[in-house]
């Protein structure tokens, strides 16, 4: 079986294939504006494209472009020389790209288009004497397109009912594309999009506003643009704005970290129409209490489990999705970016290199994580380094007592909710092994050079050489 290898460059979701005189004015019409309101990028063909006995490059490059083919296959559709010729270059596009098609039988049974009997042989007995030597391609191409799953209107008799569910089918197989070659290599994101659709509960009447929240990095922009794309086709009106710091004029909805940032939101829900929805992703769950979006309705990104992040890594770092045999047991701490690095380095190289992996190695990952400490208050600021440097992993009432009584509780709180630490279920304080490195190079770049001129210190060789030096 070919393998789908449709990209964002497609030109079209949807072309159609069908005879003029049998149905532009009637059913093909009534399609076409059908998909076009579930806005559905629709080609369809006219007569100027056409030339002489061969379809026109044009159309042929409409149809190689397009992800999805519709075939309108009516009483007529074969008296056509052209629609034959483009059914063989539609089911060429199916087993050399991948391409879906989908046959309506509109009127006839598709036990005459399989064997070329009623209508259909009344056209073949002409070609046979025009074109003889195309005829048994076009022979086989209509019994092949007679045997792939499609519609019937002989068994949905309101033209209008086959239309809404040739749509419907239409959006689910767009989708399915989507999330097969948009999200390719994306691991872990198709479990967490389901999660997501569950709680927007599309085609509920009700208004609904659902939060995605997670610290930087974990993929929250990702998930969000990922649903948008899935599910915008669904709504009339649509609009993804993403970075919000950047663009808050625009009331963006993309990595929201101020509730002024949706106040001109609050003033207006009521226009907002029923099965309307909103999706705000933000590393502060406060935002989202504070707007009002209930705790059923926020989904918590998380870190990616451990056999999703072994996949990443392979991924990166050999291009496939397990390790080759002996690099399994140096693999496990490295992540995506080093991933990248070790591509076709040896085994004695990653051994080297995880001595040193410990430090954040990359600035880009150093700046995001950066973005949510640099918007905590002093005392905030404080209490994170105070945990990143000495209290990771500790009892919480031990780490509450330990750090300034003015403000520790409220201050964790605040951490919590801006997914800096958690706490287990155990009731200790954790934190994430990036977060805690990147508090801890905070502190280092205090002064470089001189470690005991940096306001705390947590590395015992660094301890050791001040406190000689004191001495």
């Amino acid at each position: 079986m070919a393998s789908t290898s449709f990209s964002s460059s497609s030109k079209y979701d949807v072309s159609l294939s069908f005879r003029g005189g049998d149905t532009r004015d009637n059913f093909t019409s009534h399609l076409y504006a059908a998909l076009c309101r579930k806005k559905i990028k629709t080609f369809i063909n006219g007569d100027e494209i056409r030339r002489g006995d061969d379809i026109s490059p044009a159309l042929f490059t409409a149809i190689q472009g397009s992800k999805i083919s519709v075939i309108v296959l009516s009483k007529h559709y074969a008296s056509s020389k052209w629609c034959l010729h483009e059914l063989v270059k539609i089911l060429e596009c199916k087993s050399t790209n991948g391409q879906i098609v989908v046959p309506v039988f509109y009127h006839v049974d598709p036990s005459d288009v399989r064997k070329q009997t009623g209508s259909f042989r009344d056209a073949f007995v002409k070609h046979k004497k025009q074109m003889a030597e195309k005829v048994q391609k076009w022979r086989d191409a209509l019994t092949e397109a007679s045997n792939l799953s499609g519609w019937n209107s002989m068994t949905i008799r309101s033209e209008a009912e086959l239309v809404d569910v040739i749509v419907k089918d239409i959006l689910k197989k767009l989708e399915n594309i989507t999330v097969s070659t948009n999200f390719d290599g994306l691991v872990g994101l198709n479990s967490r999009i389901e999660k997501i659709k569950s709680l927007l509960c599309i085609g509920r009447p009700d208004f609904r506003i659902v939060g995605i929240w997670g610290m930087g990095g974990t993929g929250k922009t990702t998930l969000a643009g990922a649903i948008f794309n899935l599910i915008y086709k669904e709504f009339e009106g649509n609009c993804f704005l993403g970075n919000v710091r950047e663009e808050s004029e625009k009331g963006v909805l993309d990595d929201v970290n101020k509730i002024g940032q949706l106040q001109y939101l609050t003033c207006g829900l009521d226009r907002f129409g029923p099965g309307s929805r909103i999706i705000i992703t933000t590393r502060d769950k406060w935002i989202l209490d504070k707007f009002g979006v209930h705790d059923t309705n926020v989904y918590e990104v998380n870190g990616l489990r451990y056999h999703e992040a072994l996949e990443l890594f392979c991924n990166c770092a050999f291009k496939e999705n397990h390790c080759p045999s002996g690099f399994l047991a140096s693999s496990k701490r490295v992540l995506k970016v080093l991933g990248s690095f070790f591509h076709r380095k040896s085994k004695l190289d990653w051994e080297k290199a995880l001595e040193n992996i410990s430090r954040i190695s990359d600035p880009d990952i150093y700046d995001v994580l950066k973005i949510s400490y640099n918007d905590l208050s002093l005392e905030e600021k404080s209490i994170f380094l105070d945990i990143a440097c000495f209290f990771a992993g500790e009892e919480k009432d031990y780490v509450t007592r330990m750090l300034d009584p003015n403000f520790p509780h409220n201050g964790l709180n605040i951490l919590i909710a801006k997914s800096l630490v958690t706490v287990s279920n155990d009731n200790k304080i954790q934190m994430h092994d990036l977060l805690q490195e990147m508090g801890r190079e905070v502190v280092r770049q205090e002064c470089i050079k001189e470690p005991g001129k940096r306001s705390r210190l947590w590395y015992h060789e660094d301890v050791y050489h001040v406190l000689k030096k004191n001495k």
